[in-house]
């Protein structure tokens, strides 16, 4: 469904291929790395914003709603006992009825990448004793 190849020569900046797209990703100064891209969480939170935003156009053009810009704002947070947390706020440029943005409130909790992280998903490493093969 979705893979992405990642290659790290040496310090904390990240190369990422994505499809025929190159990321990169960096710690911020102040915990080592030379900020020279967004860090892990924030990848994270971009990716549960793109997903928002792409879901609710997706469905307000099948209703043909105008929603006008759609801006998406997104924090992580961690509490003194450790629980983790994400606000996200969202807001359009367009004027929307109350019926309108209680439906679309209830898409940004439907959005596949909102359920991935809700519920939680495996993860199964598998660590190579060799090299692996050049990407094509």
């Amino acid at each position: 469904m979705a893979s992405v190849h990642l290659q790290s020569i040496t310090g904390y900046v990240q190369q990422i291929q994505a499809r025929s797209h190159q990321l990169q990703a960096d710690e911020p100064l102040d915990n080592g790395g030379t900020d020279s891209g967004p860090a892990p969480y924030e990848l994270l939170l971009a990716g549960l914003a793109a997903c928002t935003s792409l879901t609710l156009r997706m469905y307000a053009d099948r209703k043909q709603w105008e929603l006008g810009l759609i801006d998406v704002r997104l924090r992580f947070s961690r509490d003194e006992q450790g629980r983790e947390k994400i606000d996200r706020t969202v807001a359009f440029g367009a004027q929307l009825s109350p019926e309108q943005i209680g439906r679309l409130g209830e898409i940004c909790e439907k959005t596949p990448v909102t359920k991935t992280i809700r519920q939680g998903t495996e993860i199964q490493t598998t660590l190579n004793p060799a090299p692996l093969e050049p990407r094509a």
